[in-house]
């Protein structure tokens, strides 16, 4: 199975991703976070942030995540994400792909704006820090009006989102398996 999250920067998408795979380990699945920041500084570092280059970056996630997938390593992509066309052309593309759609509020996010990109965003326009392509705020997010999962974390606490997430794996992970049966 392939989870595809998708939310903005400081949502909790990584922090999510991986303490849901702390518990998935614990029951014996086999799982892997590809982390969008982290494959970006390696494996997509020729790509920008135009609209063709985050889809190229998802589509080269996905590729990895099926990758992974074929040899039964449940695969959670935490990106951004922000272009519905692309969500959808993965999970046409691959095999039990699951779209979670990890959502908070713009005012939580400046709160937390935990990689200081939030208050860069606001800057004036002449400063040289400012961030002009920030999903949500200065670039845009199309939100996954037919995702298999939302999560509220401006909503809840972090540990009921987590145990969301993992009971929603472990549903439809089960039925991944007898489908592939």
């Amino acid at each position: 199975m392939i989870i595809q999250l998708c939310g903005l920067s400081g949502s909790g998408k990584t922090t999510i991703a991986y303490k849901t795979r702390e518990l998935l380990t614990k029951a014996g699945i086999t799982t892997e976070v590809i982390d969008g920041d982290e494959y970006r500084k390696e494996l997509c570092s020729d790509l920008g942030f135009s609209q063709a280059d985050r889809n190229q970056n998802i589509r080269r996630l996905a590729f990895v995540a099926n990758k992974l997938s074929q040899h039964k390593i449940l695969t959670i992509i935490c990106a951004i994400n922000p272009y519905d066309e692309v969500r959808k052309e993965v999970a046409i593309k691959y095999k039990n792909v699951k779209t979670v759609f990890i959502n908070c509020n713009i005012d939580t996010l400046m709160l937390r704006d935990t990689k200081g990109l939030y208050k860069r965003s606001q800057l004036p326009d002449n400063d040289p820090n400012k961030v002009t392509n920030l999903t949500g705020v200065n670039d845009p997010f199309e939100l996954p009006l037919a995702a298999d999962l939302t999560i509220n974390t401006h909503l809840e606490p972090e540990d009921v989102s987590v145990n969301r997430f993992y009971k929603f794996i472990i549903d439809n992970w089960q039925v991944g398996l007898q489908n592939s049966k």
